[in-house]
C-alpha cells in the first residue's frame, strides 16, 4: 500500500456492516415490540421513511444518517404509554442484539491496514456503548483505536467533531487521513475536516448521490488496498 494515507476513519453501519440486511429486519421487530396495534406500526415506520413489506429504507430516512435522540422524537409521539427515558433505555438495549452483517471478512482486510501501519478510528452516528458491543460481537473491536459515537462528546455528523477527535487522538495530519462511509454526512464531515473522503455503495446511497461529495467512490470497503495501491 503506498502510505500517502496513514490514518482510516470508518463509518460503521452500511460501510462495514451491510445496512440493510443488518438493520432492516431489526427495526421491523423494534416497531412490531412497541405496540400490537398495527395502524401505530404503519405510522411509526411511514414517520422515519422505512418500508415495512420491503425491510428497505428512504436514502433521507433519519435511521439512515441520524441519531438516535432524532429517531425517537419522531416516533414518541405515537406512542403515549411509554415514557422517554424507558423508550430510550429499551432502544439502546436492543440494539445491542443486532445481527450485523458484515459487508465482507473484516478482521483480515483490518489485519492489512494494521501491518501497512494505518491507524484506524470508527465515527458512527450509533450509540457508543451499542457500536462498541456490535464490534466486539463481529470480533474487529481491537482494531480501532478510536471508536467514538453521537453521544461521546464529539457531537453527530455532518458536523465533523468526531474526525477532529481522532486527528487529535493518531496525531496525523487531516490530509492523510480517510473518511470511509456509505452516505453524503460521511462525506461532508470528513471534507469539512480536511480529510479525503471514499464512498462505499453498500448503504442506500447511490454512486450519484455521493460522487460530488467523495473524492472515490468504492463498491465497498474491500477495493480500499487496490484504489491506495494505484
Amino acid at each position: 500500500m503506498d502510505l500517502k494515507i496513514d490514518g482510516l476513519l470508518f463509518d460503521k453501519d452500511g460501510t462495514l456492516f451491510d445496512f440493510v440486511a443488518s438493520w432492516g429486519p431489526w427495526y421491523s421487530q423494534l416497531f412490531q415490540g412497541l405496540t400490537p396495534d398495527k395502524t401505530v406500526i404503519d405510522q411509526m415506520a411511514d414517520a422515519v421513511r422505512f418500508d415495512l413489506e420491503t425491510k428497505r429504507f428512504d436514502c433521507d430516512s433519519v435511521l439512515i444518517h441520524g441519531t438516535a435522540t432524532q429517531f425517537l422524537d419522531l416516533i414518541m409521539p405515537f406512542l403515549p404509554q411509554w415514557n422517554h427515558g424507558d423508550l430510550e433505555n429499551h432502544v439502546l438495549r436492543e440494539s445491542r442484539k443486532v445481527n450485523q452483517i458484515p459487508v465482507l471478512p473484516l478482521a483480515a482486510l483490518l489485519d492489512g491496514f494494521l501491518a501497512a501501519g494505518l491507524t484506524l478510528g470508527i465515527a458512527t452516528n450509533d450509540n457508543e456503548i451499542p457500536a462498541i458491543t456490535q464490534l466486539k460481537t463481529a470480533g474487529i473491536h481491537d482494531h480501532f483505536g478510536f471508536i467514538a459515537g453521537c453521544d461521546s462528546g464529539f457531537g453527530a455528523k455532518p458536523d465533523h467533531g468526531m474526525q477532529t477527535g481522532f486527528i487529535n487522538a493518531s496525531g496525523i495530519d487531516a490530509a492523510r487521513i480517510a473518511m470511509i462511509g456509505d452516505s453524503a454526512h460521511d462525506m461532508v464531515s470528513g471534507r469539512n475536516a480536511g480529510m479525503q473522503t471514499i464512498a462505499v455503495l453498500t448503504g442506500v446511497a447511490s454512486r450519484a448521490d455521493l460522487a460530488p461529495l467523495a473524492d472515490v467512490v468504492l463498491n465497498d470497503i474491500g477495493e480500499i488496498p487496490g484504489w491506495m495501491a494505484g
